[in-house]
């Protein structure tokens, strides 16, 4: 803890008393007054994928934070009337409990609120709503579903117009409907990313995702060209090719090498979904294995990062005993290859991922998913996940949201979770003893976080000689009710010294 801080050319030069930094000040040295509030290190995201979201930051509709199913179909009369016969998208971060109603909106509801253009509601990557309008656009009916997806009956087994999915054939789906144009990715890229920054946001870990390929990536690298990025971003490259994944990796890194970039904008390996045949799979032969371990070798002799996205601890010794076989031959530790999710994660696991030297990016899915999952698990959701565990054996922690599909993008929405384990419709699940303390939970988000970009030593604290990300939150982080934390904003957010957001009494001039 400390009064002030002083910054010069980007980086924090001192930390200490007001008499102290102001004794540093020179005539054109520019003084803020935060006038007694927190000033806390620039959040970092480890597991968002942020330049996704981004691409259609502005065309899609978003449901975040809507409490009320009225208050959802006014953002969708909202998101038609701003773009005219056009589709209207909610690809996801929501959950029928957040709303008071405890229920989807029904075929109807979303009917009267867009009657005349094609809607597309998506939860998570199980549910899916499409209108006649959007069917019939599709080329989809009632009785033509994908294979893999299936209609939602209710208890008279009549169609309530949701439809069941899985990820997979979702985003098969997904990838049918009209992409924004390029001037769309570039403006829902500025606007997405200023988002975050009220968030205090100050950096994202992106592993990459469905449905996005390396050409729309373009927008996100003419706004670093342009030196108009306002959030430090570290991606990941994604396997998109099916049973090619090696030869797509040696094609987009032949001038591609680990950490190239800058401090804005770095390529931070591959993952999250390292070959497709492993995805998901806790049962994986002989041959899938080997598949993976032919393209983990490879990364491991490119001096790659690698996160890969695994959900059951259950078949989580699969998966090391392939990293222990790369370690063997080249060892990883330095790598900081890591593991995403993992919500059950065990003793025994966290003790192997720490002997090797393996991270975990943990999310915040217990708050959307928690009361399906707690149902599910019964008494060890108590420990789901298993924070002060992971702490306590070592592993590096990073925290995260995995948004925007799957999950809110509001990092204090998971600090509060973090804090008192409750999920968006109130069920307190972690128990006590798996349960950080406010400075553990930000130390996550911060230093935790930036681990995972091998930048613990440039960001994350407020140090001298550190880049000079923070913000000025509205509220005490470590003063006001748990209760209150999801509430947070930012009042000024700096990256590099410079302000990227500002709200009053900091409004930029």
């Amino acid at each position: 803890m400390a009064q002030a801080i002083a910054v010069r050319e980007g980086r924090i030069l001192a930390v200490g008393s007001d008499a102290d930094m102001l004794a540093l000040a020179g005539p054109a040295t520019r003084r803020v007054d935060a006038g007694g509030r927190t000033v806390i290190p620039g959040l970092i995201d480890s597991h968002m994928h942020a330049v996704r979201a981004a691409l259609s930051y502005s065309t899609e509709v978003n449901w975040i934070g809507a409490h009320t199913i009225p208050e959802a179909m006014q953002r969708l009369r909202e998101g038609a009337r701003a773009r005219p016969g056009q589709w209207v998208v909610v690809a996801g971060g929501w959950t029928e409990l957040q709303f008071a109603e405890k229920r989807k909106p029904t075929l109807a509801e979303v009917m009267a609120a867009v009657p005349d253009q094609p809607v597309w509601v998506q939860m998570f990557y199980s549910h899916l709503l499409l209108t006649p309008k959007a069917q019939e656009a599709l080329a989809l009916s009632n009785a033509s579903l994908p294979a893999g997806m299936a209609l939602e009956r209710d208890a008279a087994g009549a169609p309530t117009g949701w439809a069941t999915a899985s990820i997979v054939n979702m985003s098969a789906l997904f990838d049918k409907l009209p992409r924004p144009t390029y001037q769309d990715n570039v403006a829902g890229t500025r606007q997405f990313f200023t988002e975050l920054n009220r968030l205090a946001l100050t950096g994202v870990v992106d592993p990459g995702g469905f449905s996005i390929y390396p050409s729309q990536y373009a927008a996100l690298l003419q706004l670093w060209r342009e030196r108009q990025l306002t959030l430090r971003v570290a991606y990941s490259l994604f396997a998109q090719k099916p049973g090619a994944e090696l030869a797509e990796y040696r094609d987009l890194t032949q001038m591609l090498p680990m950490g190239f970039g800058d401090d804005m904008l770095r390529f931070n390996g591959i993952g999250e979904r390292i070959t497709i045949a492993m995805y998901n799979n806790n049962q994986p032969d002989a041959a899938t294995r080997e598949k993976f371990l032919e393209v983990a070798r490879w990364a491991a002799h490119e001096h790659m990062a690698l996160t890969i996205h695994w959900q059951e601890d259950a078949s989580a010794p699969v998966l090391l005993d392939l990293f222990e076989q790369v370690n063997r031959e080249t060892p990883i530790a330095p790598l900081r290859w890591s593991i995403a999710h993992l919500d059950n994660a065990s003793p025994a696991t966290l003790a192997r991922m720490k002997a090797l030297g393996v991270g975990w990016t943990m999310q915040d899915a217990m708050y959307l998913s928690g009361d399906r999952i707690a149902a599910q698990a019964g008494p060890a959701a108590a420990h789901m996940p298993p924070l002060v565990t992971a702490l306590r054996l070592g592993v590096p922690v990073g925290a995260g949201t995995d948004a925007h599909r799957v999950a809110s993008y509001n990092p204090f929405v998971a600090l509060q979770w973090m804090l008192d384990g409750r999920t968006v419709g109130g069920r307190a699940t972690r128990g006590a003893e798996e349960t950080p303390t406010r400075e553990q939970a930000l130390r996550l988000y911060t230093l935790g976080s930036a681990w995972f970009s091998f930048d613990e030593r440039k960001r994350g604290s407020l140090e001298p000689g550190k880049l000079a990300d923070f913000a000025v939150l509205d509220r005490d982080f470590f003063g006001v009710p748990v209760a209150e934390i999801g509430g947070t904003v930012s009042l000024l957010t700096v990256v590099g010294g410079k302000p990227v957001y500002a709200a009053a009494p900091f409004a930029l001039q």
